[in-house]
């Protein structure tokens, strides 16, 4: 059995940005993970002409600071996604195009989801962002969904059609699948709706040359020999001296563990002695989202002559989300869209042929006949990863942020929590699982003693606090 002073169980973004901290600070980890890759919900793929394509985890945005420094600090580079030209929204059998925040609705509808909109986000504003069931009216705005609310606020059935697509646009999941008071916890976490739905200016401004999967491949070079892949965890044994950690083939003895996986597969390990009723509920009560994401190649950029940024909103169809995702240097056009809650459990018993011809379908209806002829369509089925079982996130339903909330990321004894849904600040996306790990790598850091020598500036941050 091999001894360490931290285990951490997986190797995504939030396990190895722990694992890093840790290490820096003198200590000896181990990292398990249980897929043969590192990266969790970042994932390269490749085009058949060799273009790489992101197929989970994509997109950085203003404030999303741990992230855009930890890519300038492992050497890699960015570039601003394509946002030059009309965006298209689909409706009642109708293409708009437009170029104003009137997201191409008619007047009245679109006067409507500002009126909405700005309702909500002065909601979110008020939100308690550490300890959300804190907030004011939090009983009241968790025991109703997102969609109820919706039906008690308007009655205009664009308005509520549109925010009903921007919710799987965010989550992979339903209106009526989410609380009123995670909806707005998100928007809090995300500084704003307009910044999450946004692309210049906001969450979908940046990407990074060659994919983000290289975040967590580099940091995993770092750490060496400290990682170890093909390693399921089943079972954390913790005691008055330590915790053994047992996976398929062998075991590690450490002082403390972070288990860095999503909250449905953390539910999934066994632990000795059993986790409190309320961490256990908790993990009962946040499944991942459903999304199958497709990458969908052509020899040029086509919409851009046509004055199009490539951004669409469909109200009619399932393949509701589509963005321009070609590589920095344009040399072919990359469209990139979802089928994401209902729609995606739906598609992922169709085959995949039956998926391309709805996939392509769409993009003629958006596009024109350009869009009939890809040369490639790359998808991901994140529903079907064993080791993930869902994306983008993982979501509360009605009810359970006041009565489970508490246990989100406390501590266990030795066990710590990291992950995206963990985060108070860009819950859900990979700003927020590195904010996660540094969270849980601190706590560890303020009862483990330092083993370099003088007083790191992870050391210091956390003696003055």
């Amino acid at each position: 059995m091999d001894t360490v002073d931290v285990a951490v169980v997986g190797a995504g973004l939030a396990g190895l940005s722990a694992a890093r901290r840790l290490s820096a600070a003198g200590h000896t980890v181990q990292v398990l993970e249980a897929r043969s890759r590192v990266g969790g919900r970042t994932l390269g793929g490749f085009l058949s002409n060799g273009v790489p394509v992101e197929m989970g985890g994509q997109w950085i945005g203003p404030t999303q600071q741990e992230v855009l420094d930890l890519i300038d600090e492992l050497g890699l580079q960015t570039f601003p996604t394509f946002d030059n030209g009309s965006a298209t929204t689909v409706f009642d059998g109708k293409v708009v195009r437009y170029d104003d925040e009137t997201f191409g609705l008619p007047l009245e509808s679109a006067s409507e989801v500002g009126r909405l909109w700005e309702q909500l986000e002065a909601m979110a504003a008020a939100v308690t962002s550490g300890s959300p069931w804190e907030s004011r009216d939090a009983a009241v705005l968790d025991r109703q969904t997102l969609d109820a609310w919706l039906v008690a606020n308007t009655r205009d059935s664009i308005a509520r059609r549109f925010f009903r697509l921007l919710v799987p646009a965010l989550f992979s999941a339903e209106s009526p699948e989410l609380s009123l008071l995670h909806f707005l916890f998100y928007v809090n976490s995300g500084t704003s709706l307009a910044t999450l739905v946004a692309t210049t200016g906001g969450a979908q401004e940046t990407r990074v040359v060659g994919g983000t999967h290289q975040i967590s491949e580099r940091m995993a070079e770092d750490l060496g020999d400290a990682v170890r892949l093909d390693a399921v965890v089943r079972t954390i044994r913790q005691d008055e001296n330590g915790v053994t950690v047992e996976f398929e083939g062998g075991s590690v003895r450490a002082q403390q563990v972070i288990v860095a996986v999503p909250q449905t597969l953390a539910g999934r390990i066994r632990y000795l002695p059993p986790l409190p009723a309320l961490r256990d509920g908790l993990t009962q009560q946040m499944p991942a989202g459903s999304v199958i994401k497709f990458q969908v190649g052509y020899d040029s950029p086509f919409w851009r002559k046509d004055g199009l940024n490539g951004f669409v909103l469909s109200l009619d169809d399932e393949f509701s989300v589509v963005l321009d995702n070609s590589p920095h240097d344009s040399s072919c056009g990359v469209l990139v869209g979802f089928l994401e809650g209902a729609h995606a459990r739906v598609a992922n018993r169709k085959t995949a042929e039956e998926r391309r011809e709805l996939i392509v379908t769409a993009l003629v209806k958006y596009f024109g006949p350009k869009a009939a002829h890809p040369f490639d369509i790359v998808e991901q089925d994140w529903t079907a990863e064993e080791f993930t079982r869902g994306c983008y996130g993982g979501r509360l339903a009605a009810g359970v942020w006041t009565q489970y909330g508490t246990a989100l990321a406390e501590p266990v004894g030795r066990i710590h929590w990291a992950g995206a849904e963990t985060a108070d600040t860009w819950n859900g996306y990979m700003d927020g699982a590195i904010r996660s790990g540094h969270r849980a790598a601190d706590e560890i850091l303020t009862t483990l003693p330092w083993k370099t020598s003088g007083a790191s500036p992870v050391e210091t941050e956390i003696r003055e606090r």
